[in-house]
């Protein structure tokens, strides 16, 4: 299948459509407002890291790439794992914070993580590309779960770490210039995460957030895949 520029800022409209940081400013006081934050900004990054590193790289040859149906088609596919490496590291941040210092068991910390992440998926999808599968980024992301370390690193920098790997395997960038680029593509898109996890943390409200959950326990474990996962949590 070809591509063009056309398919490749439609299908960013896709993820960041909802992404309006200029108006964007009320509590995150529920789930639902949670996984809103989680899903924009996760698309967000993904597309300022990505493009900027292939446009940085590329220099005045970045126009070009947009003539390139294999470039194109390599940052379609890139830009779903990306986003689904975005997605998990924010996600697994996000329900830290919000349920820190609450008495909530870990099951109930993974099921609401695996909700944004799945939701997240199903509502950005990309059905022109086919090297990649929502269905086993979830099973990746199922097995992260396992090992979270809810109420330690979870909620630190330390959970930033699948993104900055992510957009240097998938960017269509040569593997030889890629080994000089490392270090300061990876920490381009540490330093990136900063303001939202600043964002996030000055928006949450924790308790609203805690209360939502207990309210909706009952439906939200009903049918949840993750339910024997604990995680290897300091929480009860």
């Amino acid at each position: 299948m070809l591509f063009n520029c056309k398919n490749i800022i439609d299908g960013w409209t896709v993820l960041v459509s909802r992404f309006k940081i200029a108006h964007d400013s009320e509590p995150l006081h529920n789930i639902d407002r949670v996984e809103e934050f989680v899903t924009s900004r996760a698309a967000f990054i993904a597309q300022k890291t990505l493009y900027g590193y292939v446009k940085t790289r590329m220099g005045t040859r970045y126009p070009d790439m947009f003539k390139n149906d294999d470039i194109i088609g390599s940052l379609n596919i890139a830009k779903m794992h990306v986003f689904a490496a975005c997605l998990s590291d924010l996600t697994i941040f996000a329900v830290d914070k919000a349920f820190a210092g609450s008495d909530a068991e870990s099951k109930l910390r993974c099921v609401v993580a695996e909700r944004i992440f799945a939701n997240g998926l199903r509502d950005n999808p990309e059905p022109s590309v086919t090297d990649f599968s929502a269905e086993d980024a979830l099973a990746e992301f199922r097995q992260r779960l396992c090992a979270v370390d809810w109420g330690g690193k979870a909620g630190s920098h330390e959970s930033f770490s699948r993104s900055p790997a992510a957009v240097m395997k998938w960017a269509p960038i040569a593997d030889n210039l890629k080994g000089l680029d490392t270090e300061y593509a990876e920490n381009s898109v540490k330093f990136a995460w900063i303001n939202v996890r600043d964002q996030f943390k000055k928006r949450l409200d924790a308790a609203g957030v805690t209360a939502d959950a207990a309210t909706r326990q009952t439906s939200l474990m009903k049918g949840a895949t993750i339910l024997g996962a604990q995680g290897a949590s300091s929480q009860p």
